[in-house]
């Protein structure tokens, strides 16, 4: 009898391996087309694109200089944390970039004008709230450099040139209008500059 049992031992682990296998593989089926469903969804979500280029129509705000000043300038923008708010998809990013405004009718008289290159630095808080529109927060900072028509002598006194050179703070809020899977509308309210632009993402 211990001869037989013996003999079969073999046949029967091969028979509960199986029956293992066969249960892993049912508990385990849902997980795995689970994570495959996840990850598909995951690489169609808009929040994990790589980097955004956004080209703009910039417009300066009046007490930056003189009156509003107009222009153009690039964003980009890098996220580097993504997660969800509630059920809502978001995402942290560096933003960066370059503006090129020209300002008339300045702080003196009507015959003066200026060119400022403003250069902003910030952290941009993108909130996915619906699958065609996002919005966003961000708040940094930003290296001006202007090129300023200076006070002659025939200006007077009450003449002064405004700085042409330094670092103040900006911040905005905004919103994308998702046009499709790569390209929206955006547009930005806020200091030092207001800009209306199309992002590829």
């Amino acid at each position: 009898m211990h001869s037989t049992i013996k003999n079969r031992l073999p046949s029967y682990l091969s028979v509960g391996l199986v029956g293992c296998a066969a249960i892993a593989s049912l508990c385990l089926s849902p997980t795995v087309a689970h994570a495959e469903i996840d990850r598909a969804t995951q690489l169609d979500e808009p929040r994990l694109y790589s980097f955004e280029i956004e080209p703009h129509f910039s417009f300066g705000a009046e007490n930056v200089y003189g009156s509003t000043g107009y222009g153009a300038g690039l964003r980009l923008s890098v996220p580097f944390l993504t997660g969800q708010l509630g059920r809502v998809p978001d995402n942290l990013a560096i933003t960066f970039g370059g503006d090129v405004l020209h300002y008339d009718n300045c702080y003196f008289a009507t015959n003066c004008g200026a060119n400022y290159l403003l250069l902003p630095v910030a952290v941009q808080w993108n909130i996915l709230v619906a699958r065609q529109f996002s919005i966003f927060g961000e708040g940094g900072a930003y290296v001006y450099k202007g090129w300023v028509t200076s006070c002659g002598p025939a200006d007077g006194p009450g003449c002064t040139t405004p700085s042409d050179f330094g670092v103040l703070p900006t911040f905005a809020i905004g919103g994308r209008l998702h046009l499709g899977d790569n390209v929206a509308l955006t547009l930005r309210l806020g200091y030092p500059t207001m800009t209306l632009g199309v992002a590829f993402l």
